[in-house]
């Protein structure tokens, strides 16, 4: 086993460590420190429950355990299916001392803590991400929510877990497709603040792609570590927190407009940060160069770099006007000044995102 990284997200109270290692959930009382009452639920999905569940259940015996398996994809990340928790919650009279896990990716992650946050009041959970997007990003910071058919994560809750555990071995199980999906959001983290990062990246990103156990390790290291800076400085979005979301604004509307399903939210938000990068250089913020530079190590990693061809102008627009950032009427966008600079800004020419949408 490598040896394990421990990082911090430092927020006072809610303060909580990330560990990231190989092998992690094979390690004896993994769990022990993070759950503080008699009661654990398990909460996974039928992709994962196969490869997993019995590791993680047998680190349990301590507690009385209990599962729940939802069906596996972004489709299900709704209200309908986000039942299926209390129900299995109640059905075990599980009390306000119990202990959520949440065994998955992003969709599990998301819809785990917000039961968490929902049941009794607020119950504790752990994070245990098994998917490259979740490791990096959707594990780490304590946003928690379901979609509705009108936007994406429009109900939810800010509401942090003890601890995150993400194992490095369980990638070795993940398809190809959801680990690329995995490599956009760790782009991300060059583009937003990181341009060390980035150029690291462009260095290491066949690695990557072979799934170099070291410096996939690395990579997550870095991308949680950015993350935890970020969420410490802004635990719920008032100010620069909102840079997480470049991209973002383009992605969720292209997700939404797929009804959830052809597109994994890593290639949704790949065509966003490209597109985000192109009207920052329509609007004279980035060079060409930079815009290249973006696209093609998108393009590396076999990610989609422009939105689906059927979707339209009035479309996108209709549905960015539902996205979290807009204020009072105002869509605001998070664009680059440079690689490793984003800013959230309402304060663009709005006729250059109508021609971007209308190019696209």
């Amino acid at each position: 086993m490598e040896k394990t990284r421990k990082l911090t997200v430092d927020l006072g109270e809610r303060s909580y460590p990330i560990l990231i290692g190989e092998g992690l959930l094979q390690a004896p009382n993994l769990f022990a420190p993070y759950i503080h009452g008699s009661q654990v639920l398990v909460v996974t999905n039928e992709t994962i429950a196969p490869l997993y569940l019995k590791l993680v259940i047998d680190n349990l015996s301590a507690y009385q355990v209990d599962s729940v398996v939802l069906p596996d994809g972004e489709r299900y990340k709704n209200l309908e299916i986000l039942n299926y928790i209390f129900d299995q919650l109640l059905a075990k009279q599980h009390n306000r001392r119990t202990t959520l896990i949440a065994l998955g990716g992003g969709v599990v992650g998301d819809m785990t803590g917000f039961a968490a946050a929902c049941y009794q009041r607020g119950i504790n959970f752990i994070q245990v991400p098994t998917t490259l997007l979740s490791q990096v990003d959707s594990s780490v910071g304590g946003k928690t929510a379901v979609n509705h058919p009108k936007g994406k994560n429009m109900i939810g809750a800010f509401y942090q877990p003890q601890c995150v555990i993400a194992d490095t071995a369980t990638l070795n199980t993940l398809d190809d497709r959801q680990l690329r999906a995995g490599l956009a959001e760790v782009i991300k983290y060059g583009l937003i603040g990181d341009a060390d990062f980035f150029c690291w990246l462009e260095e290491n990103i066949d690695l990557l792609l072979k799934r170099d156990s070291k410096t996939l390790a690395f990579a997550i290291h870095r991308s949680c570590e950015n993350k935890a800076k970020v969420v410490s400085q802004d635990e719920r979005e008032g100010g620069i927190r909102a840079i997480l979301n470049l991209g973002h604004t383009f992605g969720h509307a292209i997700e939404t407009a797929q009804n959830y399903s052809d597109w994994l939210h890593g290639e949704a938000i790949a065509a966003g940060m490209v597109m985000a990068a192109q009207l920052s250089h329509s609007l004279g913020w980035i060079s060409e160069e930079d815009v290249c530079r973006t696209q093609a190590l998108f393009e590396c990693c076999a990610l989609p770099v422009s939105p689906p061809a059927l979707m339209t102008s009035d479309q996108f627009l209709e549905l960015m006007a539902v996205d979290k950032k807009v204020t009072d009427g105002s869509i605001r966008l998070v664009l680059l000044k440079a690689i490793g600079q984003a800013v959230v800004t309402s304060d663009f020419d709005h006729k250059r995102l109508v021609e971007l949408l209308q190019r696209n």
